[in-house]
């Protein structure tokens, strides 16, 4: 009778020592405890359906941002002139179509390429205000909750005074006075684009002066924490500065909050800087962003013809953002949580 014959991947697993991966066997799918927490978060997110299909749709997003204007400039002629997101054009309130794909404007501006170049400016103040939040929040709340003591108690005073001011209301104080003062510069004055950009920066600070007071407080929660595990008592019995354990050893383990956190100040912030740019305090013509452009759209409303195409793309793209960053946030939140089943 013939025996049965023994493929090389049984001999090899026979031949193992108990929980002992074969080779070219990834550890993670033989078992999940073999495997990395990175590993695992990552298996983690891709069972989320909607947050793998938001971080799909904000990739591609960011492709078409960044691949349209290099199109309009390779394209040349007619496509140029009727695409270009300033070219003022004879075809104004032209409906969606198949030369306008989202229609056309007041002044017969393409909407569609507005929508991306004003993302241009929506996504960069989300994503810099998230930035400013990660580094002040980060640093303020590792360096409270690992000193602690009256430098905590001084430190977390400072961030519930802020936080007993109204957000909105600070940043358009803080927006309106500078932005007065900007003018009264005369090189600002006689420099349209200077005085642009000078208003970009104010969205910038005024929006990471107030993005980061939740991170310093998650910050330093977890710090309070970690501060007494026993990986942290032997750094520190073997010599190690507070500098060292902080940048070693503490702020790598609660890179999974920071991250997950950070996915979802950014929505925050895109969010206000629309409100700003639609109440006319944020980014002003000709530059445009999502806000400005709604703006633009509810004001041409009127009681004999609305041009709905003016208020739904941009606030439809603007919405979808939203969702896909929240979406997002949440999936790494769950794929990030150390009592998640791997």
């Amino acid at each position: 009778m013939n025996k049965p014959v023994e493929s090389r991947e049984s001999k090899v697993e026979g031949n193992l020592m108990p929980g002992q991966p074969a080779s070219g066997v990834r550890p993670s799918t033989l078992d999940p405890r073999l495997a990395t927490p990175g590993q695992r978060a990552w298996q983690r997110f891709r069972r989320n359906r909607a947050a793998v299909i938001s971080a799909w749709y904000l990739v591609i997003l960011l492709l078409a941002i960044i691949a349209w204007p290099v199109i309009l400039k390779i394209s040349g002629g007619t496509f140029v002139q009727v695409h270009n997101p300033n070219q003022l054009s004879d075809a104004a309130f032209s409906p969606p179509g198949a030369q306008y794909w989202f229609g056309t404007d007041v002044h017969g501006r393409d909407v569609f390429s507005r929508i991306l170049f004003g993302a241009q400016i929506s996504l960069l103040v989300g994503i810099v205000g998230a930035g400013v939040s990660l580094v002040i929040g980060v640093l303020w709340g590792a360096i409270a909750g690992y000193v602690g003591g009256r430098v905590d108690s001084l430190l977390m005073r400072i961030v519930d005074v802020l936080y007993s001011l109204p957000t909105v209301i600070f940043v358009i104080v803080l927006i309106t006075t500078f932005g007065e003062m900007l003018k009264q510069s005369h090189w600002v004055e006689n420099s349209p684009a200077v005085a642009g950009a000078l208003r970009v920066t104010l969205l910038f600070v005024g929006l990471g002066a107030v993005s980061w007071l939740t991170m310093a407080r998650i910050v330093r929660g977890q710090v309070l924490s970690l501060r007494t595990r026993a990986f942290v008592e032997a750094s520190r019995a073997l010599g190690g500065g507070p500098v060292r354990i902080l940048a070693r050893h503490i702020i790598p383990n609660v890179f999974g909050v920071v991250i997950t956190y950070l996915a979802l100040t950014v929505p925050a912030i895109i969010l206000y800087e629309s409100f700003l740019s639609y109440l006319g305090l944020g980014v002003q013509p000709p530059m445009a962003s999502w806000g400005t452009l709604i703006a633009e759209g509810v004001g041409q409303i009127n009681p004999i013809r609305i041009y709905w195409w003016l208020i739904a793309f941009p606030g439809g793209v603007l919405v979808m953002t939203l969702l896909a960053l929240n979406f997002l946030g949440d999936g790494l939140r769950d794929a990030w949580d150390v009592k998640s089943q791997a």
